[in-house]
C-alpha cells in the first residue's frame, strides 16, 4: 500500500520542479543528487521522499499539465493554444435556420442579422404521440 505525503513534502517537491525542471528526471537516484545540491534537506529520510515525489510529479508532468504546479513550458503551450486563431470560423455558416417564434423575437428587439431562413414548423411534431 501507498503512503500518505505530507505537506512539507508535496510543498518541497512542487518548488523544487518549478524551479529546477531543467536538471530534474525520470530517475529517482538522479532527482536525489539535485534535491541534495538545491535544497537544504534536513535528514535524509526527508530527502528521500522528497525525490521520491519529485519523480512522482515528473511522470505527471510527462502526461500533461499538472495542477499547483506553474511550468514555464506549459505557460507557452497555453498561451498558443489560446492565442490559436482558425482559418476558416465554425459559427461563420452561410444560412441560418430559425422558426417564425424567434424571427418574430429578432424584428422586436431590432436586431437584424444577415443571412437568416425563416422555416415552418414541422408538421410531425413528436409531443402529439402519447
Amino acid at each position: 500500500m501507498g503512503r500518505v505525503r505530507t505537506k512539507t513534502v508535496k510543498r518541497a517537491a512542487r518548488q523544487i520542479v518549478e524551479k529546477y525542471y531543467g536538471k530534474l528526471g525520470l530517475d529517482f537516484q538522479y532527482n536525489k543528487k539535485v534535491a541534495e545540491e538545491v535544497a537544504l534537506i534536513p535528514s535524509k529520510r526527508m530527502r528521500n521522499k522528497v525525490a521520491g515525489f519529485i519523480t512522482h510529479l515528473m511522470r505527471r508532468i510527462q502526461k500533461g499539465p499538472v495542477r499547483g504546479i506553474s511550468l514555464k513550458l506549459q505557460e507557452d503551450e497555453r498561451e498558443r493554444r489560446m492565442d490559436f486563431i482558425p482559418e476558416k470560423s465554425e459559427i461563420d455558416v452561410p444560412v441560418i435556420q430559425i422558426d417564425q417564434d424567434t424571427a418574430d423575437m429578432l424584428t422586436f428587439l431590432k436586431i437584424n442579422i444577415p443571412n437568416i431562413k425563416v422555416i415552418s414548423p414541422n408538421t410531425h411534431d413528436h409531443r402529439d404521440r402519447h
